[in-house]
């Protein structure tokens, strides 16, 4: 049953057509993918990507024959020293020549560097702050395991801030890999980051 207006109703009036209307209205039906690729600063203009997990190891070069008590840092170079600004979690992955332990601790990267806009830094030093694995809200080291063994010619893998986030957003990223296997070792390093 189609709906008029009455004869004395505004819209007659106004001579709009009372005839009935199709209320079939043709919407273009299509599926169009959206993609959010970052955002930029309001302030500075600076665009920022979208933040993504590592998909692959990335491989600093092998340490040759570190003797016994020997330490090494890796990544050794730019522009490999790790940012881990935006990620909350690292794999890092150890491939020794000789079984046995190693000691594994985060530290800061090269004096040279830039830390945000600071320079010089305390090079090779533990990273310290507030860790919430540690007891209390006391400064201590983000990241510091003094015996790990780890078994000769694998990549011996392992996650740091599973739990606790220990090197979240930390910048100019290093390790300290000292050889404690009882003998020369070649040591190689690998990490890949997580959001």
């Amino acid at each position: 049953m189609a709906k008029d207006f009455a004869p004395w109703s505004a819209e007659t009036a106004q001579g709009i057509k009372t005839d009935p209307v199709d209320s079939n209205i043709d919407v273009k039906q299509q599926v169009v993918p959206a993609l959010t690729v970052g955002t930029i600063n309001a302030k500075t203009g600076e665009w920022t990507g979208v933040l993504e997990s590592d998909t692959a190891f990335l491989i600093d070069a092998i340490h040759e024959a570190v003797g016994n008590g020997g330490e090494v840092l890796s990544p050794q170079a730019q522009p490999d020293f790790i940012d881990m600004t935006g990620y909350t979690k690292i794999y890092i992955a150890i491939k020794p020549s000789n079984a046995g332990n190693v000691a594994i601790k985060a530290v800061m990267g090269p004096s040279d560097k830039y830390f945000a806009n600071l320079q010089p830094v305390n090079a090779g030093e533990n990273l310290r702050g507030s860790n919430p694995s540690a007891t209390g809200n006391a400064i201590s080291d983000l990241f510091s395991n003094a015996a790990e063994s780890l078994t000769a010619d694998v990549w011996n893998i392992f996650i740091i801030g599973a739990t606790n986030n220990e090197l979240i957003d930390q910048k100019l990223l290093q390790f300290k890999i000292t050889n404690n296997s009882g003998g020369p070792s070649n040591i190689q390093f690998a990490y890949l980051r997580v959001v």
